[in-house]
């Protein structure tokens, strides 16, 4: 009888949960949609719904009886469209890392800023730009010399904390966010002293990459880090029942029959391509990796089957709320939107600390 009554209750919680998931996933994909349109609408000018979904066809070769001049369709086809593309694609890119790490250090304070690798990231691009002077100018620099090191450097940042906070197959949490402090500040030396040793333009691109931003992006730069980007967001939440099962244990994973290393592998791999590529284009954008899977998790659970897919879509629109915000709060100037990210997930990641000591206290 009490194995009849403990199946019962395991599944209605697997049922709430599932439950839970699908509304979720329902209300995050309306939240992107609205952020999409609001995002591409609003601004310096604003662009009305009924114009804007008029350019939209007109783009697609079709026709809507509602007016829209030049200068609308130039600024939402030529710089909105381009800047909301960028910007939920690193959303999510941050986003679906930030959980993958979490998911593989088996620690809500994993992220991809924290550890080191969106600043591992930014370096290997800054000593790009420093050091390549001379190929800086051509399209093919920025369209995929930039990408590939910032890549490398996430790649590398990631491998080095792994390396140091793992220990006969167990990865320390406290050694892993000192590591990614001691990184953080050796990367923040290194892009000091390419800035001292750089000219005055290459110190106007390093500071893009140290505050953040999504403007001055365009097609030709989109369509080069898209594939990149979007691989990494659609093969990570196929890992999803390797982390499932990392979440009990590398020795339990392994007796299960599942492949860690290899997933150990994959996920570090594809976190470094997917921040990596997104720092190239945007700079470093910090806590997007820490908050989106923390809100996600508390009101769904810590599965990661429906975890991974619910944090690229809340991902994609928080980014995209944040940099309407940045860009509209101090018209006609634009604020950094690393900068509001850090207001809002530094207290964050203080509130996470203190609740963890104070549970391990308890």
């Amino acid at each position: 009888m009490s194995v009849i009554v403990i199946t019962g209750i395991s599944a209605a919680f697997t049922f709430r949960r599932r439950y839970l998931g699908a509304v979720a996933l329902w209300l995050f994909g309306a939240l992107l949609a609205l952020a999409f349109f609001a995002s591409v609408g609003w601004g310096a000018l604003d662009i009305a719904p009924m114009p804007m979904l008029a350019i939209f066809a007109d783009a697609l070769g079709m026709e809507l009886p509602w007016h829209f001049t030049a200068r609308e369709q130039a600024e939402l086809m030529s710089i909105r469209l381009p800047r909301t593309l960028l910007g939920a694609m690193s959303g999510a890119a941050l986003a679906v890392s930030g959980a993958a790490l979490q998911g593989l250090f088996r620690n809500p304070l994993a992220d991809p800023a924290l550890i080191g690798v969106s600043t591992g990231a930014a370096l290997a691009a800054v000593v790009a730009i420093v050091l390549g002077a001379g190929i800086s100018t051509l399209p093919a620099f920025h369209a995929l010399v930039l990408p590939v090191a910032a890549f490398a450097g996430g790649l590398l940042a990631t491998w080095l904390v792994y390396r140091i906070a793992s220990r006969e197959g167990r990865t320390d949490v406290a050694t892993m966010l000192l590591a990614g402090i001691g990184l953080n500040a050796m990367a923040a030396a290194g892009i000091g002293l390419l800035v001292f040793a750089g000219t005055e333009q290459q110190l106007r691109e390093v500071s893009f990459w140290l505050l953040g931003s999504l403007g001055g992006i365009t097609r030709a730069k989109i369509l080069g880090a898209a594939p990149l980007i979007l691989g990494a967001v659609v093969v990570l939440p196929l890992l999803a029942r390797h982390l499932n099962a990392l979440l009990l244990g590398e020795r339990e994973a392994l007796h299960l029959g599942f492949r860690v290393e290899r997933t150990k592998r994959l996920v570090v791999v594809l976190a470094a391509l997917a921040t990596g590529v997104s720092v190239s284009l945007t700079g470093v954008i910090g806590f997007i990796g820490l908050m989106v899977p923390h809100l996600v998790r508390v009101m769904i659970g810590p599965d990661h089957r429906t975890l991974l897919p619910a944090v690229i879509i809340l991902g994609a629109s928080l980014m995209l709320i944040a940099d309407l915000v940045a860009r509209t709060i101090v018209l006609p100037a634009e604020l950094p939107i690393g900068i509001l990210t850090s207001c809002v997930g530094g207290p964050l990641f203080l509130w996470l600390l203190v609740r963890r000591v104070s549970a391990g206290d308890g």
